[in-house]
């Protein structure tokens, strides 16, 4: 298959002759559909920063023959630390103009956990926003390989300008790729206290925006709101992605604020948006909130934890217009695999839903048999949205797809009508303002200070974050220390939202006969 490039003031593709059966599945792709279609039509806003579909092609081509001249290559791994912008998305797609795997990072992080995925990753350049360039020199110390670019104009010792990096190098050939090409990576919470790099291929991408146009009748027409982090597949992929994908237009906020979403809202009519159910309360809790007109949003995407019905009485006060489309996702299938359709919000309170389309949900025991409705047991996902395995795991991939179902570790049931119930987590996954913390993570660090001796964390009901983390501790004998030195201790390695909101000291664990922590009996004491 032959690829060239048109006259440089067209950074279109065209295609020469292939395969019916092995197309070309880059998401550079979508956005040159749209650019010869549409090519005035607004992609994105940031603040006074407005790029056409057009422009972000020429953007994203740019980029990617910066990167090539500074030795970035098919298959190699681009790292982005950085708060929401239009060059985050510039940078999604100009990797994948070479056929390179961009790496979204939470920048949330602390300094060794980063330093471990960059390492794991093997990550050949990183991205980064000015104000995260000490976090970044912290977790890349020593890495003279890495190409390192920096979003702002500010100087920054060993970083080069994003805007230099876009210009003055050849726009190389695009890279075409397979549908099972991996298109991004990204590290989430594991149960081995190390996370897992999401190999989330091209197919899986495409596919998850096939069931969420058809789920949502997404359009041209719609405006869609990015507040929350787009490291994160619900700002990526619930919303963002899937609007790009029909050639609508992305407001992007650097970070949330409720404030600011209301106001945006009103003023740019949104008519899309997806949020944390810390997010949401936010927003709820504004003064006057229920007299600011918010009736252009029509999908308002939420999940992660069960609504009771005042909460969503205080939604649909405020969202008169809006579908508030309870779901349920993961970052292995690019989120978003059930919603709860807007006429079942009441009737069916506490479900997530019934699958999108392209999507098999099914029931297990723990012998791989397939439970009757109402029966609880592991929840199990099949279907091309779901994800190909863990970056350089391939024990952790084999145990993720016994009996060839992908298996989430949660904890559910469908009732008779098919709706989905999740009940618990088997991976203990504390769930803290939309972000999946394995308890697992925590217990690694706390077990690193000499003092402790068994560790055992849990999510504690909380008001604004969902749950956060708490810790129960056992101490050596001869340990002196106090859980403010243990805070203390886990703060120096953890990232904020992932440091125990408290330290219990016990004398012992709770265990079962075989010698498991009984989690539910320290859940219960909190």
């Amino acid at each position: 298959m032959s690829r060239e490039m048109d006259e440089p003031a067209d950074i279109s593709v065209r295609s020469g002759p292939q395969s019916w059966m092995s197309p070309d599945m880059s998401w550079l792709g979508v956005l040159e559909h749209h650019a010869r279609r549409t090519p005035d039509k607004p992609f994105a806003t940031f603040g006074d920063d407005v790029v056409t579909y057009q422009g972000m092609l020429e953007r994203s081509a740019a980029l990617a023959g910066g990167l090539a001249a500074r030795g970035v290559r098919a298959g190699d791994v681009v790292g982005l630390l950085a708060y929401n912008s239009i060059e985050f998305l510039a940078t999604i797609f100009g990797a994948n103009f070479l056929g390179a795997i961009a790496m979204p990072l939470n920048w949330r992080l602390a300094a060794p956990e980063l330093v471990f995925i960059l390492e794991h990753s093997e990550a050949r350049a990183l991205v980064c926003d000015v104000e995260l360039v000490e976090l970044a020199n912290a977790a890349t110390t020593g890495r003279d390989d890495l190409v390192r670019v920096c979003i702002s104009r500010t100087e920054s010792a060993g970083w080069e300008f994003f805007s230099d990096l876009c210009a003055g190098s050849a726009v190389p050939v695009r890279a075409p790729v397979h549908g099972d090409d991996v298109h991004r990576l990204m590290y989430t919470s594991g149960t081995t206290g190390r996370p897992k790099g999401v190999m989330i291929t091209y197919d899986n991408l495409a596919w998850k925006n096939y069931a969420h146009i058809a789920e949502f009748e997404l359009s041209s027409a719609d405006i869609g709101l990015a507040c929350g982090p787009l490291y994160h597949v619900g700002a990526l992929d619930l919303t963002t992605t899937s609007l790009i994908a029909v050639g609508a237009t992305i407001i992007i906020h650097q970070s949330f604020d409720g404030e600011k979403v209301v106001d945006e809202i009103e003023r740019s009519r949104v008519t899309t948006v997806w949020m944390a159910p810390s997010m949401v309360r936010a927003v709820l809790d504004l003064p006057g909130v229920d007299e600011r007109d918010l009736s252009s949003v029509r999908l308002l995407i939420g999940g992660g934890e069960k609504m009771p019905i005042p909460f969503i009485e205080r939604l649909q006060r405020a969202f008169p217009s809006a579908w508030f489309a309870d779901a349920y996702g993961l970052t292995e299938t690019v989120s978003g695999d059930t919603f709860l359709d807007k006429a079942s919000a009441r009737t069916k309170a506490g479900s997530v839903g019934r699958p999108c389309q392209y999507l098999e949900v099914d029931i297990w025991d723990e012998n791989g048999s397939s439970l009757p409705a109402g029966a609880r047991g592991e929840v199990v996902l099949r279907g091309p949205k779901v994800f190909k395995g863990y970056w350089r795991d391939p024990d952790a991939t084999r145990a993720a797809f016994g009996g060839g179902w992908f298996h989430t570790g949660d904890i559910g049931l469908k009732d008779d009508d098919g709706y989905l119930y999740i009940v618990d987590r088997l991976k203990d996954m504390i769930v803290s303002g939309g972000e999946n913390i394995a308890s697992s993570e925590i217990e690694r660090v706390l077990y690193e200070h000499d003092a402790v001796l068994e560790a055992a964390v849990v999510g504690r009901p909380d008001t604004q974050w969902g749950e956060v983390p708490v810790a129960f501790v056992v101490l050596t004998r001869a340990a002196t220390t106090t859980p403010d030195e243990i805070v203390e201790h886990c703060r120096q390695q953890l990232a904020r939202f992932k440091i125990p909101k408290a330290v219990v000291l016990v004398d012992a664990l709770p265990r079962n006969p075989s010698g498991k922590v009984l989690k539910r009996e320290l859940r219960a004491r909190i």
